[in-house]
């Protein structure tokens, strides 16, 4: 086997080093990675993709088999999509994660037949590795109708080649009177559809312009044919050139010939190019097919409905009889160039999206195993004093005989709610907001046993989602085990949006940064440091508040006038808790691992060392914890009960 544990293994079909944006991102990306210091490295498949033949297939079992356990496989979607039985064979042994620019059955031209084929084994394929990168929202947006949990996916938007050295472009070439140089930059195939853009120019001979297709032209040999006796057939042979698959330097050289670029696809999963040709100051004409519209959202370019022909025209003609719309169009663009991506910035997404995975993984991969040995320990250490005050004070509020609405944020599996459900002695709704549909669906099947109304909501919790998430007439908020694995700006949008619906907040068991292990080891201190370092590390939502997240919660309610009491709600852990105190001990070695890996040694003998204390009844753990309540200053609003939340 191949001794690769720590190098990132990204995985594509046939040649790695062909110029289409799919394999430039990876290429681009696995570049970044190693100069951030996180072995990459590439390897391509022989054989036919993305309908797998046997050459495919054999080559894909033949390399998985080949790695060393646990080694981190990154696998292009057009490369693993389409044999989950391959997929299925190697997921417990090696780290499978997806790299998805979009889903197969989105490609143009397919049967119904084919599409329902491509997604059925695209699906699946999907369930069964671990982890999922996609290079747009759009896409990331799009596998929710494969089943894919939004919790399951981040998103890491490719760069552009060395931005800071861009491409100097001459003189508007429209102010010297010389013709407009369109460039399109994409390999020929009915999903990019040249065919419309060389239709949309038939239109407009009586206009000076001439047009450069830069793309393969090997790839759908039959299309490229039928565009080029388009051409042919249009009177545009002198005004369109295929100028085929291009080099750097050749590449480079359209892009100061040109005046303007033009891509006519009918979908895109991100549309790298119209990145690349931003960042070289060239005002962009794009259809808003597929992740388009939200790629081409921004000054310098002008969108037009996919697959709109008339439209197109008028667009080109806009530019090209204008030159004073033209020559605004670029100083546009150029202003816009500062603000791409680099690679690296590229690279540095992608590692927080492993990171976030990591915590993820420790907490809820398992969920039946982690959160629910860990249930009876948060129950036993909550602050029964908070619960009822919180009690009191729901009491209290102006009512109409309608019940107190509640909403978890961060459900999980439900163990908040069996908590605090049968310990508040009033009519109650709730509803349950989770990234993870599997959580929720275990939610769902306990919430049964609860003399409550309980409805579940699959929701993103990202800082940009809070505001108008809460209903008017919401009562309280609660959350469990959850900010400290959230950034401040998170827990700033949160807040916000309680304080707007003056509900009351109840956020228990937050992680304060102290834990002590009894008797004593030498290395407890190095395992806390570093454990506190990873805890503020990025979870997916930007650098994480861990220990200080109790206390900043209490300031910013605070702030806001809230009446706030924290208590102290810490585990004590024996024997009688032992696969909790063995899983959680593993995670803070893991942790610890990542921040000091020339520490690697000490920690192992560490953790055999306690894991013997444990089987002997000799280890106890204590790990301390708060639960904060906020009061809202005055309660204005009421229960509505004919608007359920």
């Amino acid at each position: 086997m191949l001794e690769s544990e720590t190098t990132l293994h990204f995985v594509v079909p046939g040649d790695p080093d062909q110029n289409t944006g799919g394999y430039r991102y990876v290429r681009k990306l696995a570049e970044a990675l190693n100069l951030a210091g996180a072995a990459a490295e590439v390897t391509g498949l022989p054989g036919s993709f993305p309908k797998p033949d046997a050459v495919a297939t054999q080559a894909m079992d033949s390399l998985l088999s080949r790695l060393a356990d646990g080694s981190r496989v990154i696998l292009d979607g057009l490369a693993m999509s389409a044999m989950p039985d391959v997929l299925e064979k190697h997921a417990q042994r090696l780290y499978l994660a997806a790299l998805i620019h979009h889903p197969l059955a989105d490609e143009t031209g397919l049967s119904q037949s084919e599409q329902s084929w491509f997604f059925q084994r695209e699906k699946g394929a999907l369930k069964i590795v671990r982890d999922i990168f996609t290079t747009s929202a759009f896409t990331a947006t799009r596998l929710a109708a494969y089943g894919v949990s939004a919790g399951r996916i981040r998103t890491a938007e490719p760069g552009v080649e060395s931005p800071g050295g861009r491409v100097t472009l001459g003189a508007d070439k429209a102010a010297e009177n010389q013709a407009p140089h369109i460039l399109c930059v994409a390999h020929l195939s009915p999903r990019k559809a040249q065919n419309q853009l060389v239709e949309a120019l038939s239109g407009l001979k009586d206009l000076q312009w001439h047009c450069t297709l830069a793309g393969s032209c090997e790839r759908d040999l039959a299309y490229a044919s039928r565009v080029r006796q388009q051409i042919q057939d249009s009177g545009l042979r002198s005004r369109i050139d295929l100028a085929g698959e291009v080099d750097g330097d050749k590449l480079a050289s359209l892009y100061r010939q040109a005046d303007m670029f033009v891509l006519p696809s009918l979908y895109e999963g991100y549309g790298m190019v119209i990145d690349e040709a931003v960042a070289v100051g060239l005002p962009v004409i794009s259809s808003d097919g597929g992740a388009l519209k939200a790629t081409g959202e921004r000054p310098g370019v002008m969108l037009y409905p996919a697959g709109d022909v008339n439209v197109l025209r008028a667009s080109l003609r806009k530019w090209i009889d204008d030159p004073d719309s033209l020559a605004h169009a670029r100083a546009v663009a150029r202003g816009e160039a500062c603000n791409t991506r680099t690679w690296a910035d590229t690279a540095s997404l992608f590692l927080q999206g492993l990171g976030y995975f990591d915590q993820n993984h420790r907490e809820t991969h398992f969920p039946g195993e982690w959160l629910q040995v860990r249930e009876t320990a948060d129950h036993r250490a909550r602050s029964v004093n908070l619960t009822q005050k919180l009690e009191h004070w729901l009491h209290a509020l102006p009512t109409n005989d309608g019940p107190v609405r509640i909403v978890d944020i961060g459900t999980g599996r439900g163990s908040n709610v069996a908590y605090l459900a049968p310990a508040l002695s009033m009519s109650q709704e709730w509803l349950l907001v989770d990234q993870d549909e599997s959580l929720l669906a275990e939610a769902a099947l306990r919430s049964k046993k609860l003399d409550v109304s309980m409805r579940m909501l699959q929701h993103r919790l990202m800082p940009g989602d809070f505001h108008g998430f809460l209903p008017h007439h919401i009562s309280l908020v609660t959350a469990s085990a959850l900010i400290d694995l959230v950034s401040e700006a998170w827990l700033a949008e949160l807040v916000k949006e309680v304080v707007s619906k003056q509900a009351a907040i109840l956020v228990v068991l937050s992680y304060t940064g102290r834990f002590a292990l009894t008797p004593a080891h030498e290395q407890d201190d190095l395992l806390i440091d570093l454990v506190n370092q990873h805890q503020h590390g990025n979870k997916g939502t930007g650098a994480a508040l861990g220990p200080d997240a109790a206390s900043a919660l209490a300031e910013k309610l605070a702030l806001n006038g809230y009446d706030v009491q924290v208590e102290e709600t810490p585990w004590h852990l024996t024997c009688k808790d032992a696969r909790l105190a063995e899983m959680l001990m593993a995670g803070w070695v893991t942790a610890a691992k990542q921040r000091s890996p020339d520490a690697v040694a000490l920690l192992d003998a560490w953790f055999v060392a306690r894991k013997h204390q444990l089987a002997a009844g000799e280890l106890e753990i204590t790990v301390c914890h708060q639960d904060v309540l906020g009061l809202p200053p005055v309660r204005t609003t009421t229960k509505i009960p004919e608007q359920p939340i």
